[in-house]
């Protein structure tokens, strides 16, 4: 299925027919290319950030989920819908959220890491999305400058949590004991 011309918009059913190499995210009904790929550093903060994720929610409520659709309006039946979104890491404690192919409904966590061409759709337009949907807390990573930026939601709004660097340490907001030193996440790894 081509990507219809004459319409900015585009339902999850219609998503689902294109080619496996063609990846879409539809926000407020905007349809956003999520070409293309992403670079070695991207992918190398995903993974680390993704381990300490599941090294601590082992065998617990939550799961640590990568790249996957999330449909936020929570609706169990998404083929009609004409919103969705592939953050880079999430954390879902809902598991009534997990279906089989994609999440519905608002993760407790989402990341997203940075790039050149996705750096005002995370900052500006997902982060008003999410903070609409209830996503208790969002980490934008800027793998530029090795950074991380937290939001966490009060009273339906998002409040600056923080920015870390270097070797500090971030406690997670949506579970007690859990602290990430960014030493491990942005480690040299030859980049």
């Amino acid at each position: 299925m081509v990507l219809p011309q004459e319409s900015n918009s585009l339902s999850y059913a219609q998503y689902m027919e294109l080619e496996d190499d063609i990846q879409y995210e539809v926000i407020d009904g905007q349809i956003y290319n999520m070409s293309p790929s992403p670079n070695v550093k991207h992918q190398a903060i995903a993974m680390e950030l993704a381990t300490e994720f599941n090294l601590f929610f082992r065998n617990q409520k939550c799961m640590v989920l990568g790249e996957m659709d999330v449909c936020l309006c929570g609706k169990r039946d998404v083929t009609q819908e004409n919103e969705w979104v592939k953050p880079d890491i999430m954390i879902v404690c809902d598991k009534t959220k997990i279906q089989e192919n994609y999440i519905s409904g608002a993760p407790d966590l989402i990341v997203e890491i940075l790039s050149k061409s996705t750096a005002k759709i995370d900052k500006m337009i997902k982060f008003n999305r999410y903070q609409r949907a209830g996503v208790k807390e969002y980490w934008i990573v800027d793998p530029a400058h090795e950074i991380i930026d937290i939001y966490k939601l009060e009273n339906n709004l998002y409040k600056q949590g923080g920015t870390y660097a270097n070797n500090e340490v971030i406690n997670v907001g949506i579970v007690d004991d859990l602290s990430i030193n960014l030493k491990d996440v942005f480690r040299d790894n030859g980049i």
